[in-house]
């Protein structure tokens, strides 16, 4: 099952009330659970047999991006109608850091160029690089460190001028 199944599969629960489901194959196991039936908030558990993981030394490494790179869309908000957003293009755990001991990628007041990495989402034990197609200042972070995203979440303000 690849990550657009997987998308549309979410999609779909979610569009259809569904407060759990779970799906069970030869090689992984999905479980998504709503909080409540009419919620937008779903929270995503994906689980890999240890037999298809990859091992240890490999997953620390950031890899290159294997799905497309972030969405960006303008804000409806009055406040912040000038800014645009950067969006998750995939679900998993969002990370500032390429590891946990090096500097964050991005910071609020920093000038990012397009092509810039603004951080890396880990899914299935892969690391992508998300980066940036437009150039400007970040202006917020709208995410935690290490904490699970949604796909098409926000995950930062740029101030395109």
């Amino acid at each position: 099952m690849d990550i657009k199944e997987i998308q549309n599969l979410i999609k779909f629960v979610a569009k259809s009330g569904a407060t759990e489901v779970k799906l069970e194959m030869d090689d992984f196991k999905i479980t998504i659970k709503t909080t409540d039936a009419g919620s937008t908030e779903t929270t995503y558990i994906q689980q890999v047999p240890v037999t298809s993981a990859l091992p240890q030394a490999a997953a620390a490494q950031p890899t290159s991006p294997a799905a497309p790179t972030a969405t960006e869309t303008p804000k409806t908000d009055d406040n912040s109608s000038k800014y645009v957003t950067i969006k998750s293009p995939i679900i998993g755990t969002f990370y500032r850091k390429p590891a946990p001991d090096k500097d964050s990628f991005v910071e609020v007041g920093k000038t990012i160029k397009a092509g810039d990495v603004v951080c890396v989402i880990e899914a299935m034990k892969l690391f992508n690089e998300i980066e940036s197609d437009i150039s400007g200042k970040i202006v917020k972070v709208l995410v935690d460190d290490s904490s699970p995203v949604e796909f098409d979440q926000p995950l930062f303000l740029v101030d395109p001028s």
